[in-house]
């Protein structure tokens, strides 16, 4: 009975042996659940600062010139791709085929002729842009503006005439003439009168050789 009765012990000894060593190699077996797995978490994505902005377009070689806040300039710019503004400029401001950006800081005293111009500051004084000009929610201009394309956001402060037709027609000129090129060609009047000299001129020749 004793010998029993240690046998039995030992066996209930050995179970649980066995039992734990079996829930330490299957962990999953402690919990058991059912249902859809929970959804996975949204990306985040950062913000993109001016700052960010700025530098990306410095080392890509879009921006040409910047205007820091609390920084001073009067007199004529002129720049090529990308003029940044956040401070003060005061003259004149062009740029055959370059974007300007104005940014919320800067303040502009000058007239603008510009491709496209990009505005979320103050600007007194007339724009010009050939292909796009935009006033962001925070814009503030005052003067006449020109331009095929224009974008007003909500929000913004727009004081003064406006003319879209002219801009437009004087840029689908630019563009036909940069799709068909101009050829000269001469009339048939010309030609006609280039037919009659050359004969005259075999004639004159002719007479001149039999009278020799």
């Amino acid at each position: 009975m004793i010998r029993m009765g240690r046998s039995s012990t030992r066996e209930q000894s050995n179970d649980t042996q066995n039992y734990q060593e079996q829930q330490q190699t299957n962990p999953s077996n402690y919990y058991q659940y059912s249902g859809e797995a929970p959804p996975a978490e949204a990306p985040t994505y950062a913000a993109v600062s001016d700052s960010e902005s700025m530098a990306r377009d410095i080392k890509e070689g879009r921006l040409s010139g910047y205007v820091g806040n609390g920084t001073v300039l009067t007199g004529e710019t002129s720049f090529q791709a990308m003029l940044r503004i956040d401070g003060h400029l005061t003259g004149k401001i062009s740029s055959e085929g370059g974007t300007l950006i104005v940014g919320s800081s800067g303040r502009v005293d000058a007239n603008v002729a510009v491709a496209s111009a990009v505005i979320s500051g103050t600007v007194n004084g007339d724009i010009v842009a050939t292909e796009k000009l935009e006033l962001t929610r925070t814009a503030r201009v005052i003067g006449n503006i020109q331009a095929p394309r224009l974008v007003i956001d909500d929000g913004a402060i727009f004081e003064g005439g406006s003319t879209m037709l002219k801009a437009k027609e004087a840029a689908d000129k630019r563009t036909a003439k940069s799709e068909y090129p101009k050829y000269e060609t001469s009339s048939v009047a010309e030609e006609e009168d280039s037919t009659e000299f050359v004969a005259e001129t075999e004639e004159a020749a002719e007479e001149s050789a039999a009278v020799s």
